[in-house]
C-alpha cells in the first residue's frame, strides 16, 4: 500500500521533483564525466610524459570530487527540504487519517529511493554518452592521436559516482526523519496560512549602507585592478576578499528597504498593470532571502571568473607558444665558474671538471662527449655577458627605478643586465624568424616583451638613460623596447636584454653563460622524437649521463617538452576551472529556482486574490514572468559586476601566461555555458511556478 502511494504521489508531483530531478541528473552526469578519464586516457595515442601529466590530472580531479560530493549532498538536502516544506498539508492530512509519522517516514523513503535511482540511471547514461565527447576534447587538447578511439564504460568511475551518491541519499533520508520527527499535527495543516515576518526597514538608513557598500566595493575593484602590484602577499588579498563578501551581502540588505521607494516615486511604472504586486513580491523577496542571494551571487562570481580566466589563460599560452618555441632545442650552460658560490641560501663547491668545461661553449663540450651534431640543423651560438655595475636599477635610472620599487618591491634590482653582442642576436633571430635590429657604435635596444615590465623600462627609455659598459658611454636607439628574446619559453616572459654593438668591449670574464639554439634534422615527428631522446634524462638519454658523470652543467628546454608541460599545466587549470563552475553553476541555479518555488507556493493565495480583482490569465502570467526574471537577474547582474574585475585580477596575477586579448573569446564561452544551464532552470522554475499558482 505505502509502495503504490509512492509511486502515485511521484507521477502527481511530478512538476514540483522537476527542480530536483534536473539537478541530480545534472550532478550524476558530471560526476561520472569527469571521473571517468582515467579509462579515457587508455586509448590515448600520446608520449609517456604526457599521460605522466594526464595522470596527474586525474588524480586531482579525484582529490577534488569528494568537494563536490559534499557541494552536490549539500544541494540535494537542500532541495530534498523544499519538497517536504512542499507537502506539509499533505503529511497533515494523512496524519489526520491515522498515519504515523514512521509510516510518512516509509512514504518519503520509498518516494526519495525511486526518484534517486531514476535520477542516477538517466545520469549515468547522460555522462557515459558525454564522456566520449570529452574523450575526444582531452585528445585535441593533448594533440594525442585518436586512430584507436573507441566507445569506453568506466566501471570505476560508475561504481564511485554510485557509492558518493548513495552516501549523500543516506544523509537526505537521515535528514528526512528528523524533519518529519519534529512535525506537530496542526503545524501541517496550518503551514500554508504561514508567510515569513517581513520586517520594514528604514529606507533612509538603507540608502547609508547601499552607498558605504559601493564605496567599499569600488575600493575592492580598485585593488585588484590599478592597485593589483601591492598586493604581493595572501594577508593582504584576504582582507579585500572578505570586504567584498561584506558588500556583497550589505547590497542585498539594503536594497529591500529603498528600491521600492525609488519605484514609487516613479507613478507611472509604479502603477502600470501588475507592477505595483510584483515590486512587493520581489521586495519581500529580497528581504528574506539576503544572506541566499548573497551566497548565490558568490557563487555566480566564482563560477563565472574561474570559466573565463581558466579558458583564457588555455587560449593564451596556446596561442603563445607557437610564437615564443620557433626552434626545437635550446641548451645552455654558466660560463666562467667560480670554486664556489651561495644559491638560494646554500653555498654550492664546483669540482675542477665543471670549472674548465665553464670555459667552453656548448657545443664543444656536447662535441667532447661524443655528441653527433650532425643531428642537428641550423645550430647557432652565442654568448651572454653580465657587469656587476650594470644591474637593472642603474639601467631603469634612479627617477624610473623608485617607481618601479613602489609597484614591483619584488622585482630584484641589484641584478645584473644580460647584455648580448648584435650580430650574435641576429644569428638566432634569424634562426627563429624574428626581427633583426642594426646599432650604431654607441647605441643600445632594450629587448623585453613582458607587459608590465616592458611599461617601466619604456619610461627610462623615453627619458634617455645612458649605460655606461667598461668605460664606455651607450644612449638608446629606440624610446621603447623592441620585441625579442633568446630563450624559448612558453610564453612573454623576457623582462630584459640589452643588445650592444660589436664593438663594445666586453670582457672574457664579463661572460656569464653559453648559449645554443638549433633544429633536430629530422623531417618527421617519429625522427625529431629520437633526437629528443639525447636530452631526456626520464627517456634514459646517454648523453646526460655523460654530462653527469663528467661534472658538466649544461641544462636546456625544448619544443616538444615545453608544449608537454605548456599543455599538462594548462588542461588541468581548465579541468579545474570547467568542474568548479559547472558545479558552481548549478547549485546556484538550482538554489535560485528551489526559492522561486517555494515562494510561488507559499504565496498562492495572492494569486488567487489577484483572479479575484480581475486579472486574466495572461496578466499573472506576465507577472509572475517579470517577477521569476528580476529574482534570477539580481545576483547574476552583482556577480557579472565583480566577475568584470575579478577576472582583470585572475589576468593580471597571471599576466606572463593569459592576455586581456584572449579575454573576449572566453568570456563569450562562458555566457554562452551560462545562459544555457541558468536559462533552462529558469524556464524550469517558470513553468513549475506557473503549475503551482493554477492549483485549485
Amino acid at each position: 500500500m505505502l509502495f503504490k502511494l509512492s509511486m502515485k504521489n511521484v507521477q502527481k508531483s511530478f512538476k514540483d521533483y522537476a527542480i530536483y530531478f534536473i539537478t541530480l541528473v545534472l550532478g550524476v552526469a558530471i560526476f561520472y564525466l569527469f571521473n571517468s578519464l582515467d579509462s579515457q586516457e587508455a586509448m590515448l595515442k600520446v608520449s609517456a610524459s604526457t599521460k605522466e601529466i594526464i595522470k596527474l590530472m586525474i588524480n586531482m580531479l579525484s582529490f577534488l570530487s569528494a568537494f563536490v560530493a559534499v557541494i552536490l549532498g549539500l544541494l540535494i538536502v537542500y532541495a530534498n527540504n523544499f519538497l517536504i516544506k512542499r507537502r506539509k498539508k499533505e503529511f497533515g492530512i494523512y496524519m489526520t487519517l491515522g498515519m504515523g509519522r514512521r509510516q510518512i517516514s516509509k512514504i518519503i523513503l520509498l518516494e526519495t529511493i525511486f526518484i534517486g535511482v531514476i535520477s542516477l540511471i538517466i545520469g549515468l547514461v547522460v555522462g557515459v554518452f558525454g564522456s566520449q565527447f570529452m574523450s575526444i576534447f582531452v585528445g585535441k587538447l593533448f594533440k594525442a592521436d585518436m586512430s584507436e578511439f573507441e566507445f569506453v564504460f568506466s566501471k570505476g568511475a560508475c561504481i564511485k559516482t554510485c557509492i558518493y551518491f548513495a552516501i549523500m541519499y543516506i544523509a537526505v533520508i537521515f535528514f528526512n526523519a528528523i524533519t518529519i520527527s519534529r512535525y506537530k499535527l496542526i503545524n501541517l495543516l496550518t503551514a500554508i496560512r504561514k508567510n515569513e515576518e517581513v520586517k520594514i526597514k528604514n529606507p533612509i538608513l538603507c540608502i547609508i549602507v547601499f552607498l558605504i557598500s559601493a564605496v567599499i566595493l569600488g575600493y575592492c575593484y580598485y585593488k585588484v585592478t590599478l592597485g593589483i602590484t601591492t598586493l604581493n602577499k595572501a594577508e593582504k588579498i584576504l582582507p579585500i576578499i572578505l570586504m567584498g563578501i561584506i558588500s556583497t551581502i550589505l547590497v542585498f540588505w539594503s536594497l529591500s528597504g529603498f528600491i521600492l521607494k525609488l519605484v514609487q516615486m516613479r507613478k507611472k511604472t509604479y502603477f502600470n498593470g501588475t507592477n505595483i504586486f510584483v515590486l512587493r513580491q520581489i521586495n519581500n523577496k529580497i528581504n528574506t532571502t539576503v544572506i541566499s542571494m548573497s551566497v548565490i551571487c558568490l557563487m555566480l562570481f566564482v563560477t563565472i571568473t574561474i570559466l573565463s580566466t581558466a579558458l583564457s589563460l588555455r587560449n593564451s599560452m596556446e596561442s603563445a607558444m607557437k610564437e615564443m618555441t620557433p626552434a626545437d632545442l635550446n641548451l645552455y650552460k654558466t660560463a666562467n665558474l667560480p670554486e664556489s658560490e651561495t644559491r638560494y641560501g646554500k653555498e654550492v663547491v664546483y669540482s675542477e671538471e665543471a670549472r674548465e668545461d665553464s670555459k667552453r661553449s656548448v657545443g664543444e663540450s656536447m662535441i667532447d662527449c661524443g655528441f653527433d651534431m650532425s643531428k642537428l640543423k641550423g645550430t647557432v651560438e652565442l654568448s651572454i655577458y653580465s657587469i656587476d655595475e650594470l644591474n637593472i636599477g642603474v639601467a631603469l635610472g634612479e627617477e624610473v627605478m623608485q617607481e618601479a620599487k613602489a609597484k614591483y618591491p619584488m622585482w630584484v634590482y641589484t641584478a645584473p643586465e644580460p647584455i648580448v653582442k648584435i650580430s650574435e642576436y641576429n644569428k638566432i633571430a634569424k634562426l627563429y624568424g624574428i626581427e633583426e635590429y642594426s646599432l650604431a657604435e654607441n647605441e643600445y635596444i632594450m629587448l623585453c616583451d613582458y607587459d608590465m615590465i616592458q611599461e617601466i623600462r619604456n619610461k627610462s627609455l623615453s627619458l634617455g638613460v645612458k649605460l655606461n659598459i667598461n668605460g664606455k658611454e651607450y644612449t638608446p636607439k629606440y624610446k621603447e623596447c623592441k620585441a625579442g628574446f633568446v630563450q624559448m619559453n612558453v610564453s612573454h616572459v623576457n623582462t630584459g636584454i640589452i643588445l650592444v654593438p660589436d664593438s663594445c668591449d666586453l670582457k672574457e670574464e664579463q661572460r656569464e653563460q653559453w648559449f645554443l639554439a638549433a633544429n633536430y634534422n629530422a623531417d618527421t615527428e617519429e625522427g625529431k622524437e629520437e633526437i629528443e631522446d639525447n636530452f631526456s634524462d626520464s627517456r634514459g638519454s646517454e648523453l646526460m649521463k655523460t654530462f653527469k658523470e663528467r661534472h658538466i652543467l649544461i641544462d636546456g628546454v625544448s619544443k616538444i617538452s615545453l608544449i608537454e608541460s605548456s599543455l599538462g599545466l594548462t588542461t588541468i587549470i581548465l579541468f579545474i576551472g570547467i568542474y568548479l563552475g559547472i558545479i558552481f553553476l548549478i547549485a546556484s541555479s538550482a538554489i535560485l529556482a528551489l526559492k522561486q518555488l517555494t515562494e510561488s507556493s507559499d504565496n498562492k493565495q495572492r494569486y488567487v486574490i489577484l483572479r479575484k480583482i480581475g486579472c486574466d490569465e495572461k496578466m499573472i502570467n506576465s507577472a509572475l514572468f517579470k517577477q521569476i526574471g528580476i529574482f534570477f537577474m539580481m545576483p547574476l547582474l552583482l556577480a557579472i559586476i565583480h566577475s568584470i574585475f575579478g577576472i582583470q585580477f585572475g589576468v593580471g596575477v597571471m599576466e606572463a601566461l593569459a592576455t586581456k586579448e584572449e579575454l573576449i573569446p572566453s568570456a563569450v564561452i562562458t555566457v554562452i555555458v551560462i545562459s544555457i544551464v541558468y536559462g533552462m532552470y529558469f524556464l524550469a522554475t517558470y513553468y513549475g511556478s506557473k503549475n503551482i499558482i493554477k492549483e485549485e
